[in-house]
């Protein structure tokens, strides 16, 4: 008897407020069960115990949920390693990407329509390129060299294969962009890239890169990479 007034009496504990972590984090956790084709507010209301109006305080819309959870993902990215090489930093950044992807196999599909989709990548997605950026330039790398390097990167970058920088001149400009100042002081490593680097307007790779230098530009890299894996295995008829 005594127990059972105790339960009765028992104070229920109190539900975790409600912020864009959660929602967010629900919204990932119910794509990874059923993709993201499936995913409603109703249903990430649901799985909180909440009405859907109330997610709407802390996303806009479906567009501003998808590029939240693009962050989301990238924050489960390994940070750079210390006290070794750019390559090896790099390599171990790239397959850590991937391995998120893996976890998450609906991720390339969204991270790619919604870089089609924005004028600029979502914030998460800058710091980490601008991360990037910076592990190459440490590493001694020209500004040149480095812009090279990110278009045979592309998005292997973030552990999948689809170029990353497609733009179109035409693309009406993004309503909510940062002040160029504001710009270079957060993002300093890609202002710098995009200061230095001239490019060729009818371009479609990116802001006008000249798109048939960087297609010889990694093809050549990639068999001169196969040409030191023959040297270093010979030949297997």
């Amino acid at each position: 008897m005594v127990e059972m007034a105790t339960q009765a009496g028992a104070v229920p504990r109190p539900r975790a407020p409600l912020n864009r972590e959660r929602v967010l984090g629900a919204a990932v956790a119910l794509a990874d069960e059923g993709g993201v084709d499936a995913l409603s507010m109703r249903k990430i209301a649901q799985a909180l115990g909440v009405v859907p109006m109330a997610l709407y305080k802390h996303v806009a819309n479906k567009n501003e949920l998808l590029d939240g959870m693009i962050d989301v993902l990238v924050g489960e990215i390994d940070p750079p390693a210390r006290d070794t090489d750019w390559k090896t930093t790099v390599r171990q950044r790239v397959l850590s990407a991937r391995r998120m992807l893996l976890r998450h196999p609906w991720a390339p599909g969204v991270i790619e329509s919604r870089m089609k989709a924005r004028a600029a990548p979502t914030p998460a997605v800058m710091e980490y390129l601008d991360s990037m950026i910076g592990i190459f330039r440490a590493g001694g790398f020209s500004i040149d060299l480095v812009h090279h390097a990110m278009h045979v990167m592309g998005s292997r970058l973030l552990g999948f294969s689809q170029e990353l920088f497609e733009d179109s001149s035409g693309r009406e400009p993004d309503p909510d962009a940062l002040p160029p100042e504001e710009m270079a002081a957060r993002y300093p490593h890609i202002t710098e890239l995009a200061m230095a680097v001239a490019h060729d307007q009818e371009s479609v790779v990116g802001s006008g890169c000249d798109d048939q230098f960087e297609f010889e530009f990694a093809l050549d890299l990639t068999l001169d990479g196969l040409e030191r894996l023959l040297g270093a295995t010979g030949s297997k008829g």
